[in-house]
């Protein structure tokens, strides 16, 4: 393959899209599936003394209730970041214990949904409650430090130099505090499981970013061999993160169905979904950065708060960025667990990096003012080529070009430094800030079955997921640009246990992990059709080859996995087991970087902000398909305009649980709220990183954009803000 970039193509599943054609996880109408519908807990936490469903089970259409007390043999399918295959250890209904506000406590199936949810709101319960702890400052609330647990191994400490003695000594020095609020993910598709039961088999439709986690999920709580689970998840309507384990309800549905005999589809409505599936935890963080006089960044220091539930350990990699971001030699890093009384928080889009980001580039910024420098210049000068932890080479890093080309298309050289000093016709203040992003380059092993036939038609099976990204699009590209095919004629199969191995999709590895075992499928098909096609004439379609030898179909394997990975990760990820590698393989260091450049208008009396246009320059290696990774930028800096400006998940400290559970009230941004975001990539392929050259790019989108909003806040007000969301009294 060349390193020529790749045309600008038509996403291949576009027109599907917009015609409906395109099958998600609930959409099966047929006319006699069953529907379920949740009761939930309505005290913060305590026990269920006991449940009164007599009006529920009276009521017309109703085919079955559950609860803890007859729901049976079932296990829970474990914790998925300590081995099990769930997004918290803690399966509702198993016992009459309520670990936090909104747990289910009761599936109530029926004919019609909404005899379903009429039936559930009619479930009473009884109970006993216990004294409650929602936020990271609450009473009772439990603070750890993760490297007292056995995280340790997985996840230790990062620490180069000696960063505390460095920081003493430092002749210039910023000492700050930051918070982000706790956020949900709120995807177009909500979580929504359909369980049936065909010859002793369980078929599971379910929007996943996880179909073999799911899989083996079900076998583990439900006793079965994983030989009578399929789950199939073609297309996951927006994921981010929430996604990627096994949810609460799908085990419940799965009962459902077996003991009706029947389909059953539940799909849980959004308010429930603020407080059974996992989120963004609160955190808070200190950082301290120290330079020399001459611009020269010598130590830093990053400690972090990040909240938890009582039952998980969600693990904390803030560190692991804000140590990589430049070259500061002297670095100590700590990482803390604060447990509360909530479900397990998780991965939501750039989970540590957004907001390790935030809080060391909002630091530099202000570093560079103190020394009287131009934040691009300050930042140019700390620039690095060796991975600061573990002396490494990095395996690319084009931060400068990006910096210079944003730079350039911004129009930085027209900035008046001094904050204040700009403004519009109408007295508003104009800010321009920069920040930039880092994330770690991961790589998962993944099975390729590639097959072609006599009709023409070119089938690619594969372990990954389809969730807005495109990936079918990059896939497509990749094998007809082998094949001499056209892309419309490749057809991917993803997200279906019956076809491969299904590793999670999540991390930003999905392109990174199944493009280049895709080229090497590719590659095979090559050959296996040269060894059909002796002397034959090199311009032959492999449908022409397959017709003159007299095959129907011709079908390869090819298995791909990181730099240093044994192979026993093939069987980890048949296992439906996390089995990715990086961003430290034996050899380098891989990341994906951006540059973030932000103009902001801020209105003189009421102090709105407004954002009429932002550059970024985005290093992900090459890029496959330009239009849909053009978009997913796109789509991370106007989620980062959310979580700076907009996005909290308002807590309840008295009686748990998230009030602006909805769209109504869990603000997000809508077009009005967005200018002009311009995308540019530099796109030089990174071979060392995997044979496509192709690095991560769905959550590096997104790293950078909120410091580049804050520090252009400052510009324009000179006030720094070190909380997120960024909300008018902050600025009054």
């Amino acid at each position: 393959m060349s390193d020529a970039p790749f045309s600008d193509a038509p996403r291949i599943d576009a027109y599907d899209k917009v015609r409906g054609a395109v099958v998600f996880g609930a959409d099966d109408a047929r006319p006699d599936i069953l529907h379920a519908a949740l009761a939930i807990a309505t005290i913060p936490k305590g026990r269920v003394i006991s449940i009164d469903a007599r009006a529920a089970s009276a009521a017309p259409g109703i085919r079955l209730i559950l609860t803890h007390e007859n729901l049976g043999h079932v296990k829970s399918a474990g914790f998925l970041m300590t081995g099990g295959h769930a997004f918290q250890s803690l399966q509702p209904m198993l016992s009459p214990a309520i670990a936090y506000r909104g747990q289910p406590i009761a599936l109530v199936v029926a004919d019609t949904l909404e005899k379903a949810i009429e039936a559930a709101a009619l479930i009473q319960a009884t109970y006993s409650t216990e004294p409650v702890s929602v936020t990271l400052d609450a009473p009772g609330a439990e603070t750890i430090n993760q490297a007292d647990t056995p995280l340790e191994k997985r996840f230790p400490e990062i620490i180069a130099g000696d960063a505390d003695r460095a920081f003493a000594a430092a002749p210039v020095k910023i000492d700050a505090r930051f918070t982000t609020a706790p956020q949900h993910h709120n995807p177009m598709e909500l979580i929504a499981t359909v369980a049936e039961w065909k010859d002793g088999k369980l078929i599971v439709h379910e929007s996943t970013q996880n179909a073999e986690g799911l899989r083996h999920g079900l076998v583990a709580a439900l006793g079965l061999t994983p030989d009578r689970v399929e789950v199939i998840s073609p297309y996951v309507g927006g994921g981010f993160g929430q996604k990627y384990a096994m949810q609460m309800q799908t085990v419940l549905v799965a009962v459902a169905a077996q003991r009706l005999g029947r389909a059953v589809k539940l799909v849980v409505p959004r308010t429930q979904i603020f407080h059974d599936s996992s989120f963004r935890p609160a955190i808070r963080h200190r950082v301290r950065l120290g330079a020399d006089r001459s611009g020269n960044m010598l130590a830093a220091i990053h400690e972090v708060d990040a909240q938890t539930s009582r039952h998980d350990l969600f693990p904390a990699q803030y560190a692991a960025v804000s140590s990589r971001l430049y070259g500061i030699k002297n670095f100590r890093g700590r990482e803390r667990f604060v447990r509360t009384d909530v479900q397990t928080p998780g991965y939501m889009r750039a989970p540590f990096e957004h907001a390790a980001c935030f809080a060391l580039e909002c630091c530099v910024d202000e570093l560079a003012y103190s020394l009287g420098r131009d934040p691009i210049a300050f930042r140019l000068a700390n620039d690095t080529a060796t991975d600061a932890v573990s002396k490494l080479p990095l395996s690319s890093r084009h931060v400068a070009e990006c910096l210079l080309r944003g730079a350039e298309r911004f129009g930085w050289s027209k900035r008046i430094m001094t904050p204040r000093s700009m403004r519009t016709d109408d007295g508003s203040f104009i800010g321009w800030g920069v920040a930039i992003g880092a994330y770690p380059c991961f790589i998962a092993p993944a099975v390729a079955r590639l097959k072609v036939t006599v009709e023409g038609g070119l089938f690619i099976s594969i372990g990954t997921h389809e969730m807005g990204q495109g990936i079918r699009t990059a896939l497509a590209a990749a094998v007809s640009s082998k094949l001499g095919v056209p892309a419309a004629n490749v057809v991917a199969v993803i997200g279906d246990t019956r076809a491969s191995p299904q590793h999670m999709t999540a991390g930003s590895w999905g392109t990174a992990s199944a493009i280049p075992a895709a080229i090497e499928a590719a590659d095979a098909m090559l050959e296996a059709l040269t060894k059909l096609n002796p002397g034959g004439s090199a311009a032959r379609t492999p449908a022409e080859i397959l017709k003159a030898a007299g095959r129907a179909s011709l079908e390869v394997e090819v298995r791909t996995k990181a730099p240093g990975q044994p192979d026993e990760v093939y069987g980890r990820i048949a296992a439906g087991q996390l089995s990715f590698a990086g961003p430290v393989y034996p050899e380098f260091v891989t990341f994906s970087y951006s540059a973030h450049f932000v103009e902001v208008r801020v209105e003189p009396t009421t102090r709105r902000v407004r954002i009429p246009r932002v550059v970024s320059v985005v290093d992900c290696g090459r890029v496959i398909s330009p239009r849909t990774a053009a978009s997913q930028v796109r789509g991370g800096v106007v989620w980062g305009i959310g979580a700076a400006l907009r996005e909290a998940s308002e807590v309840d400290p008295r009686y748990g649980g998230f009030l602006n559970s909805d769209l109504a009230e869990y603000v997000v941004p809508v077009s009005r709220d967005i200018g002009c975001i311009e995308v540019a990539f530099i796109d030089k392929p990174d071979f060392k990183f995997n044979s496509a050259g192709v690095k991560g790019l769905g959550e590096i989108s997104m790293v950078g954009v909120a410091p580049a909003i804050a520090n252009a806040v400052y510009h324009a007000t000179g006030r720094r803000v070190r909380n997120l969301p960024i909300r008018i009294e902050h600025l009054l």
